[in-house]
């Protein structure tokens, strides 16, 4: 890859190489004009020299010496080189060399370019020719030094035009060092800073979407940092009434069951021994009929308490298994069907038991509410986690009515702390369909910000 230029050197390499463009084309300009020029200087001065040339020749036509002699006094003749031939063509007589800037010659690539074409100028007379050659080196060695002179000022003028350009950049896009600190700050997750007006439009605009972005990461972040905090709180409450309902559990288990267990004891004995005694003995059976409903009483308390995978479920396929027979035996009158993927043999403890969670929580809002006849659960199982179908055939509900269930919500907090998503297909009299997708606890515990858990169109 080519290494990258700064902003403000390619600008002013631009705009300097635009302005050596314009002065390239102006200089080519100016070579054709000078190129007219000497060529009209040229065969001016020629012209002049052949009719001062031909009346020489004119009045000194009997005595070819005299005009040799003239011609010598005279040197050259405006920018013309003489020659005087005998008529015999031998070379009597040529003008000196010029003096003007003598010994020095424009390049000879220069020099093609602006000397014109000449034809010579011959004047015959009685004995001799004379030739005019016209000779636009002077002429094109000032061109040359004119030009040299030209150029030193042209490559002052871009150099000074390339940093003046440069500078007026750097002070232009100065703003964007303020810029860049703050996006990296930003990049760094801080929000805090903003950015000043700015001297141009464009930038004023873009510092005015910066700071609206700023505010609105901000924003997030602090709504993201509450949102973790109350599904922490939500979390640790809810393993807190996990464990509170164990305790309960085994403090009835040993308080009211080994009492009752005693009671019906002492009782039956009574019953035995007051056979003959009808008004004791009646009284001990309606003792041993109260403590066993008690004790019924106190086994469905317990079996509420104490739920298949109330504790954290060692497999979470047994676990739903479990579950769904305590609730098909629950409600005998609903017919419960419950299809299971495959699953990994190993699953986070915890995600078992959301997962867990949301079928219980699912199953009784089915028995309290659906009056349904069928229900059926199925679970499947893909790389980005687990699919959870509870469906049944009751009376439904209309999704966009509020219901007020606390269920629902608490199936969404459950999601929301896993980053899963709830959907509720529901028609008044037609059944209710609830479909979860819940990421594996690699995915859903990740860094990045919870999503909502539920999809547009479920209730409220």
């Amino acid at each position: 890859m080519h290494p990258r230029a700064r902003l403000d050197t390619r600008v002013s390499l631009v705009v300097t190489l635009a302005a050596a463009a314009l002065m390239l084309f102006g200089g080519t300009l100016w070579l054709a004009a000078t190129r007219d020029a000497i060529h009209e200087e040229i065969e001016a001065a020629t012209r002049v020299a052949e009719q001062w040339v031909a009346v020489l020749s004119q009045d000194a036509a009997a005595d070819p010496e005299h005009i040799v002699q003239q011609l010598a006094a005279v040197g050259r003749v405006r920018a013309n080189t003489l020659e005087v031939h005998e008529a015999s063509g031998a070379l009597r007589y040529r003008s000196p060399a010029p003096t003007y800037k003598a010994g020095r010659d424009a390049p000879a690539w220069f020099a093609a370019l602006l000397t014109p074409d000449f034809a010579p100028r011959v004047i015959t007379g009685p004995n001799l020719h004379i030739r005019l050659l016209p000779d636009a080196s002077r002429s094109v060695l000032d061109a040359w030094d004119n030009a040299i002179a030209a150029a030193g000022w042209a490559l002052a003028i871009l150099v000074l035009l390339g940093v003046a350009v440069r500078r007026a950049i750097d002070r232009a896009l100065a703003p964007l060092t303020e810029f860049e600190t703050a996006l990296a700050h930003t990049g760094d997750g801080r929000f805090d800073i903003r950015l000043p007006r700015q001297r141009s439009l464009e930038l004023d605009r873009l510092a005015e979407r910066y700071n609206q972005m700023a505010s609105q990461l901000a924003a997030s972040l602090d709504q993201n940092a509450r949102l973790e905090e109350d599904q922490a709180f939500a979390r640790a409450v809810t393993a807190r009434l996990e464990e509170e309902r164990r305790q309960l559990a085994r403090e009835l288990h040993d308080e009211f069951g080994q009492g009752i267990t005693a009671v019906r004891a002492i009782t039956g004995a009574i019953a035995q021994k007051s056979r003959d005694d009808a008004g004791l003995h009646g009284n001990a059976q309606a003792i041993l009929a109260m403590t066993g409903q008690m004790q019924d009483g106190v086994r469905a308390i317990l079996e509420r308490l104490r739920q298949p995978g109330a504790d954290t479920p060692a497999r979470l396929d047994d676990a739903l298994a479990a579950y769904c027979a305590h609730w098909r035996n629950c409600y005998p009158a609903v017919d419960i069907q419950l299809g299971l993927a495959p699953l990994p043999a190993t699953l986070d403890a915890s995600f078992s038991l959301t997962v867990l969670r949301l079928v219980q929580e699912a199953l009784t809002n089915v028995a309290r509410h659906a009056n349904a006849h069928h229900v059926s659960v199925r679970l499947d199982a893909n790389d980005a986690g687990l699919a959870l179908t509870i469906a049944d055939d009751g009376r439904g509900f209309d999704p966009a009515t509020p219901t007020g269930r606390l269920g629902l919500t608490g199936m969404r907090e459950r999601l929301a702390a896993r980053h899963g998503r709830l959907h509720i297909a529901a028609t008044p009299g037609a059944g209710t369909t609830l479909s979860i997708q819940l990421p594996w606890p690699s995915t859903a515990t990740g860094t990045h910000t919870p999503q909502h858990a539920y999809t547009p169109g479920e209730a409220s």
